[in-house]
């Protein structure tokens, strides 16, 4: 050692310490070491809360923008709308965030550190569970909530009330000599495990749950019904490990649906109250039972949940050739396209007729006429309900085997023959009426209008257990928080001819009660003391 000239900044009795010697050798990790620390790193609490949060964030683009697995239509739609956007967010896959590479990296990470802190903190605490409580300090006046009391009994009187006033409370005691030591707030530990454990359980069960569910959507006219098998559906995804079997059978009928408007609130003139879809539903061995689905109140039937999504008009048209007889005929849902419900739907006729035909439609529930002269729709029930239609002639690409979405017409490689740019305007059509199509084609009329709703079907088999181990986290958690941990000793020292009591606590974190209730366990002592000596 060497004494060097302290600076300012340094005590004066500062000695720096010698130049290590270059000819020892200093320990290296190795492979294993360095494992090693990384496995602690990995497996600390800090870690684990880090990737607990970071998997929050991580969560936050598949609530921004759509999801393959829920909206595809919104999808199609963003890519639509941002084309320049969309290439790079596919590429970082933010559209399948939740099956994301990255994402799931962060699932498995937060999964392993969250065993690796359990695993070792279980064992230890079992462990402590087995333990004896700790001998009693020397000097307990040296800890938290120190108090003392002269008292007429003796060693062995103060040591047995005191254990049964202990144990009154709770506490796990041991005797040592004259004195009594206690603990009690294992709970919180416990609970502590059980809330990690139980966050253990939530990811596995979210991950088997993705992986054997499945989620699909389908759009039901009134009248018309839907059967839960693949073909059924106008769009379905299904989880990694899906197999036809999970698909239970059953049977559900849109019998109609029924929206309420405000219309005594000027405010919100025309705002949707209440939506009810009225339901059929038929299991195999059931008799057909009805049932609603509203928003937030979702149908439960065969494993499965039915929500309302969306919904809308269906207009129902009819397409006759020259000679009057019917080439086509629908219900066709038209997607809503402000509060008022200006929808617009797509039509493709592409046999029956001399030419392939394609109608783009704009219906109108109760019609209203602009200063510009264009056509909107003023309240979204149906009191004055107008169908325009465009209409074009050519190849519709439905014979290229190459999937077309039904909501949508390409009309570059199309010849317009009314509305659009052609010389007759677009046709229009209220309830009953019927007109000719251009070139004669032959005639077109709307039948009626239709109410459709959007329903989304989603089966996961891990849902009781989810919510099972989200109770399991809440419970552990509020245990771990609001349940003390704390050591108690009562000691019987000799003082002169009598005996004196102290008393001493000491708490593992914060414990602001800690002092009160040494201050109310030596209150009880006394009088248990007093009852003892005075029965």
């Amino acid at each position: 050692m060497s004494s060097q000239r302290p600076s300012s900044a340094r005590p004066s009795d500062h000695i720096d310490s010698e130049q290590p010697d270059p000819s020892i050798a200093q320990p290296k990790l190795g492979l294993s070491g360095y494992l090693r620390f990384f496995w602690r790193q990995l497996t600390s609490m800090r870690t684990a809360l880090f990737l607990l949060l970071l998997l929050a964030f991580a969560a936050i683009p598949g609530s921004i923008v759509p999801q393959r697995s829920s909206d595809p239509n919104g999808v199609v739609l963003f890519r639509r709308n941002n084309p320049d956007l969309y290439p790079v967010l596919d590429g970082l896959k933010v559209f399948d965030t939740y099956t994301s590479p990255w994402f799931s990296a962060i699932y498995l990470l937060l999964f392993i550190s969250l065993i690796g802190c359990v695993i070792p903190r279980a064992r230890h605490h079992y462990l402590a569970l087995r333990a004896r409580p700790p001998r009693t300090p020397a000097r307990l006046e040296r800890l938290p909530g120190f108090s003392s009391a002269d008292t007429a009994a003796d060693a062995a009187t103060v040591v047995d009330t005191a254990r049964e006033v202990l144990r009154a409370q709770g506490y796990r005691t041991e005797v040592y000599g004259d004195s009594v030591s206690a603990e009690r707030g294992y709970l919180r530990e416990t609970g502590n495990l059980v809330f990690h454990t139980a966050l253990i359980g939530v990811l596995v069960s979210v991950g088997i749950g993705g992986g054997f569910g499945y989620t699909g959507q389908r759009v039901v006219v009134e009248g018309q019904r839907f059967v839960n098998v693949l073909g059924d559906y106008d769009s379905f995804n299904p989880g990694r490990f899906f197999s036809g079997e999970a698909l239970e059978p059953f049977r559900i009928s849109l019998d109609s649906f029924d929206v309420d408007y405000e219309t005594e609130v000027p405010e919100a003139f025309g705002m949707a109250r209440n939506f009810r879809a009225n339901v059929t539903t038929t299991e195999p061995g059931a008799d057909p039972t009805t049932a609603q689905v509203k928003v937030n109140s979702p149908l439960d039937i065969g494993g499965t949940q039915v929500y309302l999504l969306g919904n809308g008009y269906a207009p129902t048209i009819t397409v006759r050739n020259p000679e009057g007889d019917i080439v086509w005929t629908d219900s066709v849902p038209f997607l809503p396209q402000d509060a008022s419900l200006t929808s617009v739907g797509v039509i493709k006729i592409p046999d029956g007729l001399s030419e392939q035909l394609g109608i783009a439609g704009f219906f109108y529930p109760t019609v209203a006429q602009l200063e510009s002269g264009a056509l909107v729709s003023r309240y979204p029930d149906l009191v004055d309900p107008l169908l325009t239609l465009r209409v074009y002639t050519g190849d519709l690409g439905l014979d290229e085997g190459v999937p077309r979405s039904v909501y949508v017409l390409a009309v570059d490689e199309l010849t317009p023959i009314a509305g659009g740019g052609a010389d007759e305007p677009a046709l229009q059509l209220g309830i009953g009426d019927k007109v000719d199509l251009p070139n004669g084609l032959g005639t077109i009329e709307l039948d009626g209008v239709k109410r459709f709703a959007s329903f989304d079907i989603h089966h996961d088999p891990s849902q009781v257990w989810v919510f099972l181990f989200a109770v399991l986290v809440v419970l552990g958690l509020l245990t771990s928080l609001f349940i003390p941990r704390r050591r108690v000793w009562v000691k019987a020292v000799r003082s002169g001819d009598g005996w004196r009591i102290e008393y001493a606590a000491l708490a593992r974190g914060e414990d602001p009660g800690l002092e009160r209730a040494v201050e109310e366990l030596a209150q009880k002592h006394a009088a248990a003391i007093a009852l003892r000596l005075n029965p």
